[in-house]
């Protein structure tokens, strides 16, 4: 392949890139629109820490961003509508449904066998991640409100007056332009915006992953590797300041999906990055706590990096765990790729609603 080929073939793969981005900013933008407000009114519904853990996972799952609702948790503590203890559950639960878009994602590589056991193992990892930190945590916050006690001390010596600031993703200036257009040429209409950003999705990956095959079998594969992920501690900051800059984990794990599906990256090489786009992601909150100058809702953008940070140092270590669950789950779904969808269902919907619902 000579230069100019894979000029070509990098033009295209940006503009592919942005497509898919774009796509996942309009399938977000369809969900809240079908259930913002319903998840602001989930947020409110309980005060018992272990249904909270689950309306965390239906809430994000419902908009598609764990910074949305982790922002809307900081935002209602910071106005006493949620206390501190039942807001920290609903953030663990955040980080579970969070994933459930780059799951999504994976789902584009369904025809194709190989690729698809790829891509859903590494989406999956971050599940199974987020599983093993809640399932350790969850139980050790209930009963000693370790993280609750560390996030008030560590806010009282870092806040001294109120403050306010504000920050705006990069992305949000080349991506909102398009999608803003898109939502109001489709009237707002949720159902048609969530089908096309469904055609988008399909089209940009099946296209992002024709382009990069051939590139994915020359010596670039190797500068990817050398360069980001043959590290953990380069992959990991690649991960947390990428989350950092865009606002987004989903979009930025999301991103990684792809080039696992094409065998560019190893799902052990990727599983840094991931660690590092969950710790990322806790930018947002700690942002809309300092915007709301509210002690109460820094003790919460406090505990949801605490957490994130605990979880890191605790999983990394027994990363075979969650790397050979999911790999033994995207076996499974290979050969019965009906069962993927059924996961995604039950993990992030009907299992949630049930327990709300039913033991509320």
């Amino acid at each position: 392949m000579n230069r100019k080929e894979v000029a070509w073939r990098i033009f295209f793969i940006v503009i592919l890139t942005y497509l898919f981005m774009l796509s996942i900013k309009l399938l977000g933008t369809s969900f809240k629109l079908f259930g913002s407000g319903f998840a602001e009114k989930l947020v409110t519904l309980t005060t018992n820490p272990f249904i909270g853990l689950f309306i965390g996972i239906l809430a994000t799952a419902l908009v598609q961003s764990s910074s949305v609702t982790t922002s809307l948790i900081v935002g209602l503590t910071a106005s006493n509508a949620l206390t501190i203890g039942n807001a920290i559950p609903m953030v663990m639960g955040a980080n579970i449904g969070t994933s459930v878009t780059n799951t999504f994602v994976s789902l584009a590589h369904i025809k194709n066998k190989k690729e698809f056991k790829r891509a859903f193992e590494v989406a999956t990892v971050h599940d199974f991640f987020n599983l093993i930190a809640v399932i350790i945590f969850f139980p050790l916050e209930l009963y000693f409100h370790f993280i609750e006690k560390s996030a008030i001390y560590i806010s009282k010596i870092v806040l001294g007056s109120n403050l306010s600031a504000s920050f705006s993703s990069p992305l949000d200036f080349v991506l909102n332009p398009v999608s803003h257009l898109i939502k109001n040429l489709f009237s707002s209409n949720p159902y048609i915006i969530l089908i096309f950003s469904v055609i988008l999705l399909y089209f940009s990956l099946n296209f992002f992953v024709k382009t990069i095959k051939p590139i994915a079998e020359s010596e670039f594969k190797h500068k990817i590797h050398e360069h980001i992920f043959s590290r953990p501690l380069r992959s990991f900051s690649f991960g947390l300041l990428l989350t950092v800059v865009v606002q987004s984990s989903s979009i930025t794990t999301s991103l990684i999906v792809p080039l696992a599906g094409t065998g560019i990256v190893s799902l052990e090489s990727i599983f840094p990055y991931i660690i590092g786009a969950n710790i990322g992601t806790t930018f947002t909150a700690v942002l809309a706590a300092i915007a709301s100058g509210s002690t109460a809702g820094a003790v919460v953008a406090t505990s949801h990096v605490l957490f994130n940070v605990f979880g890191a140092i605790l999983v990394f270590p027994i990363r075979k765990v969650p790397i050979t669950l999911s790999r033994k789950l995207a076996s499974i779904c290979m050969n019965s790729r009906f069962f993927a969808i059924l996961y995604i269902v039950l993990l992030f919907y009907l299992i949630p609603v049930l327990v709300i619902f039913l033991f509320n």
